[in-house]
């Protein structure tokens, strides 16, 4: 498998097509190493895997293997059911040392029996050879980039864009990303269509078949995506991509809306419909996407080989107002951006469901390009979904909880304090004399008084519970304090701020690597631009990613 890439100084380099022989790596005890060369042949033997990156964001952000999907240790347990929900998946870990092997016991404590981990870890991975690319959702982004190459998807400059604006030109710009991004900030005038409701509601967005039609992004990739989809779904206007999206208009200086809060949706109206549910059977049948019903997927649950994901693609405000129960909210647009953010089981089957099949289809028909098995259920809105007949984890465990006054008894007989939501929530806010601590680098438990113990507190329940039974299972005793300022005041504790602690360099719950493009740096932006249009050459072929990207649509 040839997977060019980058350095860890996002500096372009060339891989090995395979790793080289290399000596041995000491393995965490009671733990299955492999070597990479080993991993990248299950990445390509066509059966399921799971091949995770345990650090948490920063240090993942700035270099991790191409197909690696991020689980940060510090939170793991909690968060594995939903990505790998097939207890005897075959797993790769990625780890830091003593996380891989605290991580294997944990897994193994789940039920999961197929557990190893990448000897060496990174260090291992890069010794071989092998590139580590910077920035997150980086399949999706390479997969955006290598579609406008396959399809020619054509594009126009910001300047150009606002010269026919002033003109008065017949123009629609929609945006095709999230609506809570739509209501930071956008391109002046653009509508916001938010991943494939660019094609659901195109008619009603759109009534003039005359119109250019202009979608934007905050970058590249979904501003390719949503045009590519129009295109591909036959709409008859002239599509285009911003280049760059919003950052492409801030480097030509123009200015953009911000803070715009977004009234509510009408219903998509019955033309609009009915013509996106013509697209969307065209595009089912140019793309081979198969539409399965509630038989079908009965079939498929209860196969105890194999991974069926169900998600259901339509706006998370429609799944919050009712939805099938044990279906989880993926809006289509955002799953192939950052799939690996729902789906970390390579080889597995995703079966996709809506209202009516339009949004599932024109999603699967970018999915399948991606590589995956995708499947489309039209309807499937109320009720429950199928079980999966394979063998599921464990729920994880979970520490002891104190009452307000329990807690602030211990804290006055000695107890440490410690904080265990992300850096940047402890700069805004967080208990006097708490100090902030994350699972991966909790440091050596015997800096703890064992007499005295912990008190774990955070808003988010999941770090520190696991924060917790890390501690118990060194021998300190330890229990939560639920947080949140209420709770913290009744434990007797102020709620202070601190915005230089912890320091940058602690942050590793952070990634860096040009975080600040979108507030004022142009620099950082046009880096950013440049990285995402030479991810096709770093990725090589688009098969080596495991992308199957199709012909060109008939027009």
């Amino acid at each position: 498998m040839t997977v060019p890439a980058f350095d860890r100084k996002g500096t372009a380099v060339t891989a090995f097509p395979h790793a080289p022989a290399q000596t041995p790596i000491e393995t965490p005890a009671g733990t299955t190493g492999i070597d990479p060369r080993t991993l990248l042949h299950w990445l390509e033997d066509g059966g399921e895997i799971a091949f995770l990156d345990l650090r948490e964001e920063g240090p993942f952000g700035e270099g991790h293997p191409l197909l690696a999907v991020n689980i940060p240790f510090s939170r793991l347990e909690f968060d594995i059911a939903a990505l790998v929900p097939r207890a005897d998946t075959r797993i790769v870990l990625l780890a830091e040392e003593p996380a891989a092997a605290q991580a294997a016991s944990r897994l193994s404590a789940l039920g999961y029996t197929g557990v190893h981990v990448l000897s060496g870890g990174v260090e291992s991975w890069s010794a071989a050879g092998l590139p580590l690319f910077p920035s997150v959702n980086v399949p999706g982004k390479a997969f955006a980039e290598c579609v406008e190459h396959a399809y020619h998807t054509p594009d126009i400059e910001a300047a150009e864009l606002d010269r026919l604006v002033r003109a008065g030109a017949d123009l629609v710009i929609l945006d095709s990303r999230t609506a809570d991004e739509f209501e930071r900030f956008h391109v002046p005038g653009a509508v916001s269509a938010p991943g494939a409701e660019i094609v659901h509601r195109f008619a009603d967005l759109v009534p003039s078949p005359d119109s250019l039609v202009v979608v934007s992004c905050a970058g590249r990739t979904r501003g390719i995506i949503g045009a590519q989809a129009l295109i591909n779904a036959g709409i008859p206007n002239r599509v285009v991509a911003l280049s760059g999206g919003t950052q492409g208009w801030r480097l030509a200086g123009f200015e953009l809306e911000r803070d715009t809060p977004l009234p509510p949706r009408p219903p998509v109206g019955p033309k609009a419909r009915e013509t996106a549910r013509r697209h969307a059977a065209d595009l089912a049948r140019r793309f081979a996407v198969p539409v399965i019903d509630r038989a079908a997927l009965e079939r498929l649950r209860a196969d105890p080989a194999r991974t069926t994901y169900l998600f259901d693609v339509r706006l998370p405000t429609e799944h919050a107002g009712g939805h099938a129960e044990g279906v989880p909210s993926a809006q289509g647009g955002q799953l192939v951006q950052a799939l690996d953010k729902w789906a970390a089981t390579r080889g597995a089957r995703i079966v996709l469901t809506d209202d009516d099949g339009v949004r599932a289809t024109v999603t699967a028909h970018w999915l399948r390009q991606l590589g995956w098995d995708a499947l489309v259920l039209p309807g499937l809105v109320s009720g429950t979904a199928p079980p999966a007949a394979h063998a599921v984890p464990a729920a994880p465990p979970r520490a002891k909880v104190l009452s307000a006054d329990e807690a602030g008894d211990r804290l006055r007989r000695g107890a440490a304090l410690l904080f265990s939501d992300s850096s940047g929530d402890y700069r805004r806010s967080h208990p006097a004399g708490a100090l902030w601590a994350n699972r991966s680098r909790l440091g050596p438990p015997d800096r703890f008084d064992r007499a005295a113990g912990v008190v774990v507190t955070g808003r988010d329940p999941v770090t520190a519970h696991l924060l917790a039974l890390d501690l118990e299972e060194a021998g300190i005793p330890a229990a939560v304090l639920p947080g949140g300022e209420a709770a913290w005041t009744a434990a007797g504790l102020a709620v202070v701020t601190s915005p230089s602690e912890p320091a940058d360099a602690d942050r590793i719950d952070h990634l860096f690597w040009l975080h600040d493009r979108h507030s004022g740096n142009l620099e950082a932006s046009r880096a950013y631009l440049d990285w995402e249009l030479s991810l096709p050459g770093a990725v090589g072929t688009p098969e080596a990613a495991g992308f199957r990207i199709g012909p060109a649509a008939v027009r």
